[in-house]
Parts: structure tokens; sequence; C-alpha cells
């Protein structure tokens, strides 16, 4: 890192830095009260559209449950800007990186130190994380009948968690530190090149490897459903290595399936949870919507989109990195005797996500456009009242409102709401 006067300002960057997060902070605040006025008032009655087939129970409860997770999400906000404030503006990242740096650095040289920083940060941020967590698993999901998990599953599945995550994690790290020292100044580009190796890789493993450290995978019993997905797989020129059903009820009454792997190892998992509630006809509607996912090419493009992005971003790490004014502007001093890579890389996660907040809706818009296209798809190689059908339920399962603000859900949803995916269903 140069020993020049910075070209980047650390006053200007702190300025912007405080004015995106107070401007981030008063649109999550304004959104999320909106949402909960507008949930709120209409908790009375089912809609017209949804009288028929939606009881006003399940209504009230989804209002409930909206609500509930609402408020509780800006007591966190609130609790996450002031921790994020503390690492940065106030000086607790520095203070971090010189305890840190006096304890392993002198004893197990620089990179050592590095990635001790790295875990050190990571096993603070989760303690600090812990009773919210458990506060939203144990109190909001259990009040509303959804969390199915035990004390003893919690603390078995976060153990897990840490260890996947030293043995995944550390390797990487290590790799892109390494590379930031020693790539010389294209060392963003070598380290990008790194993490999709990295993430393509993780596609693979995750189904055989990871996911199976966490939930049971069993072949698909019902040989009747079989026979109509891999109907349905034919059809649309879609090739999977397997059938799955996971037990997603050991931990949640939500229900899903999904799509895992990569290449000819892609799999279709499906959650028992969804199984048990939706009919054959339902389920290989809900499948053909994935397929045409895949038909439209979504994850590909999703995937390339990433890679841009994270190319982006590496980029514009591999600047600020070099940038004295970077640190100084987040409250951390660079020790210009010890190696700065992975100060600079906790900074760049820690800030930039303040700013790509503002990118949300457009976000938002373009995936709720891939959802229209491949709830068409699922029409056009399925039947559109199975579909329907099929997402009623599962929008009374997971206890999703019908009357989310239309501001608040523009901005946030990923996918459309139930009355405009609905109506775009039976128009076909």
């Amino acid at each position: 890192m140069p020993t020049t006067p910075p070209s980047l300002s650390p006053t200007a960057l702190s300025l912007a830095f405080a004015i995106a997060l107070l401007l981030s902070l008063a649109a999550k605040f304004w959104l999320s009260t909106r949402q909960v006025r507008h949930v709120v008032r209409h908790r009375a009655a089912v809609p017209a559209a949804f009288a028929a087939t939606v009881p006003l129970a399940a209504h009230q409860k989804a209002a409930d449950y909206t609500v509930a997770r609402s408020r509780f999400g800006l007591l966190s906000l609130a609790f996450s800007t002031a921790v994020l404030l503390g690492w940065t503006l106030l000086g607790g990242l520095d203070a971090l990186n010189g305890w840190v740096h006096d304890a392993v650095a002198p004893r197990f040289g620089g990179m050592a130190y590095q990635l001790a920083l790295l875990t050190a940060f990571t096993l603070i941020g989760s303690l600090l994380d812990l009773p919210w967590e458990l506060y939203n698993t144990f109190r909001i999901e259990q009040q509303f009948g959804f969390n199915k998990m035990s004390w003893k599953l919690y603390a078995v599945d976060a153990l897990k968690g840490l260890l996947v995550g030293a043995v995944i994690g550390l390797p990487i790290a290590a790799l892109i530190l390494w590379l930031m020292g020693a790539a010389g100044s294209t060392w963003w580009l070598w380290a990008w090149g790194a993490w999709m190796g990295f993430n393509l890789l993780i596609l693979v493993l995750y189904p055989t490897v990871i996911a199976p450290l966490f939930n049971k995978f069993e072949p698909l019993p019902d040989e009747a459903l079989k026979a109509r997905v891999e109907g349905l797989m034919q059809r649309c020129g879609f090739a999977a290595k397997g059938l799955f059903v996971m037990d997603g009820s050991r931990r949640s009454a939500h229900g899903n399936a999904y799509f895992t792997g990569f290449g000819p190892a892609k799999r279709v998992v499906f959650f028992d949870t969804l199984l048990a509630r939706l009919n054959g006809a339902e389920v290989e509607a809900v499948l053909a919507h994935e397929l045409g996912h895949f038909k439209h090419k979504h994850v590909l493009k999703r995937m390339l989109t990433m890679f841009a992005i994270s190319l982006a971003g590496f980029a514009l790490l591999g600047w600020l990195s070099r940038q004295t004014g970077f640190y100084l502007a987040f409250g951390v001093q660079p020790n210009m005797a010890a190696p700065n890579d992975a100060l600079a890389l906790l900074l760049f996660l820690l800030v930039v996500p303040v700013f790509g907040f503002f990118f949300t809706p457009l976000a938002s818009r373009l995936s709720r456009k891939d959802e229209f296209q491949a709830d068409a798809y699922a029409c056009a190689q399925a039947s559109g009242a199975d579909l329907a059908a099929a997402l009623l339920k599962l929008h009374e399962d997971n206890a999703g409102t019908l009357t989310p603000d239309p501001v608040y859900a523009r901005f946030y949803y990923s996918h459309p709401p139930a009355s405009e995916r609905l109506a775009a269903i039976h128009a076909r």
C-alpha cells in the first residue's frame, strides 16, 4: 500500500457512507411501517378475489405473522445499524485488528494473523446475531406454528455450520489473501477467478456432500408422482440425476421444492411438507414453474450476472485496498508494517452493502419478471388451474400476506404479490 498522500479523501468517503446509511435506514423504516399499516388496515376481511378460497382465519394469521416479522425486523435493523457503526466509524474494527495483530502476528506470522482476524470478526458477529436468531426461531416462528426444531437440533446445526464454514471458508479466504499479497496489482482478477471456481465447486459438492450433513434425502417413494414428474421433465427436455424428498418437517412447517446441483448432477428436491399438502397435479405444476426458469435461462443469466457483479466488486476492492483514505474513512489505522488485506476485505464487506441497498428495487423488478415468465411456461406445460391452487395452498401454509403494501412490494418482493400472480395465471 502506498505511503504517499491518499488520492481518496477519507472525510468525503465517511460523509458519503454516513449519508447513504441514513438514507437507507430511513427508507427501510418508512417501507416497513407502510407495510405494517397496510396489512393491519386490511386484516379484517379477505380480499374479494380470494374470498371463496382463503378462510378468514388463514388471512388473519398471515397478517399477524407479517406484522410480527416486520416489527421484529425494525428492531433488528436498528441493532444491526448500531453494530455497523460500531465496527466502522466508532473504531470497533480497528480495536479488534490491533488486539488480534498483537496476539497472533508476532508468534505465527502475517497469514495466521489475517485468518485470525477474519475468524474473530465472524465469531463476534455470529454471537451478536444469536439472540435475534433465537427469538425469531423460538418465539415468532414457534408462535405461528412454523418452528419444528428443538434446542438440541438448533445447537447441532449451529456447530455443524461452524465446522463446515471453517473447512470451506478458511481455505478460500487464505487463497484470496495470498493472492492479494503475492499477485501484484492485478491480484483482484486472479482472486475473482478463484472465487468463481470456488462457487462452481460448491454447486457440485452441495447436493451430495454438504446438504446431507443437515438433512436426510430419500428417493421419491410415490411411483405415480415419480412417473408424472419424469414425464414432465421429458416433455421439457430436462435431465436430472434423481428425485428426492427432504425431511424439512424436522425444522419447519414451511414447504418448498427446488433444483440443486450443476450440469448433469442436478437434483430435484421436494420438502416432505410440500408433498403432504399438494396433490400430484399441483406438484407437477409447481415443478413446471421451476423448469420454466431453466427454459428461459434465468438460472444461467443470474449466474452470469453474479459473475459480472463479483468481477466489478473485486476490481473495486483492488483499487480501494491501495487507498489509505479507505481505511482512515472508517476508523481504521492501517499498520504499514503488516499486511492489511484482511482489513480491506472486512471493510469492503461492511461498507458496500450500504450502497448496494439502492439497487434493490431493480433486482426485485427483474426477478418478478422472471417469475411471470416461469408461471407462463408452467401454464403451457401443466395446468394453470393446478398452479394457482398450489400457489394459494403454499401462500396459506407459509402465511404470506395477500395484502402487501404496493410500494413495499415493488421495492422488496422478488416474487409478484399473490393477487397479481394469480390474475396473470387466470388470464392465460
